[in-house]
């Protein structure tokens, strides 16, 4: 039985679509994936509930746990959570298709 709560949702930063290759022109080289992940997870959890999820071969996971930054609003001091990140890096020819901007029309409610 496979965890799927491991995978809390997929970053998308700037940074983070250049190194999935939607920038990229080239469809052959290795995409790299980042996902915001439970903090209690293994790179070995991460890998398998990715290659089972997205039906991709993993080459590599490299994780960083990230502090939350403090923050001040309205003279009052407060901080944001605590979170880990995964870099899923996959073997050439695995890809997945992220659906970022939908076509005008398309799952139109009236």
């Amino acid at each position: 039985m496979i965890n799927t709560h491991i995978l809390k949702k997929v970053m998308i930063t700037e940074k983070a679509l250049k190194d999935a290759g939607i920038y990229d022109v080239d469809k052959n080289s290795e995409q790299v994936l980042v996902f915001r992940v439970d903090p209690k997870s293994t790179k070995d959890q991460i890998k398998r509930v990715v290659e089972n999820i997205y039906d991709v071969k993993v080459k590599s996971v490299n994780t960083l746990n990230q502090s939350g930054k403090v923050k001040f609003f309205k003279q009052r001091k407060g901080k944001r959570s605590d979170f880990k990140k995964a870099y899923v890096m996959l073997e050439k020819g695995s890809r997945i298709e992220l659906d970022l901007f939908k076509k005008e029309g398309e799952n139109a409610q009236v």
